[in-house]
């Protein structure tokens, strides 16, 4: 199972924090081991790791995401761009 690290900025990390559940929710339903993670230098940026068991329905939520996972990156103050790194 390959592993994917997903990087990008968000207006408030306490924000985002909060939405942990909902995130690790939807990311759920594509992979397991759904980790958060701050930058060390207390900037705004943060990543996602995560184990991946559905590539391609992750690639699809990635390149379109539906109205609700939209209104949750929105509610979670996520920033775009949004970077995708995968284990090889």
């Amino acid at each position: 199972m390959p592993k994917m690290v997903i990087t990008h900025a968000v207006v408030d990390i306490d924000r985002w924090l909060q939405g942990k559940a909902e995130r690790a929710e939807i990311i759920s339903k594509y992979a397991t081991n759904v980790t958060d993670h701050v930058a060390a230098d207390g900037s705004n940026n943060v990543a996602i790791t995560a184990d991946i068991h559905d590539m391609e329905g992750l690639q699809q939520l990635m390149a379109s995401p539906s109205a609700e996972d939209s209104a949750a990156e929105e509610r979670h103050g996520v920033i775009q761009p949004i970077s995708a790194y995968i284990e090889k």
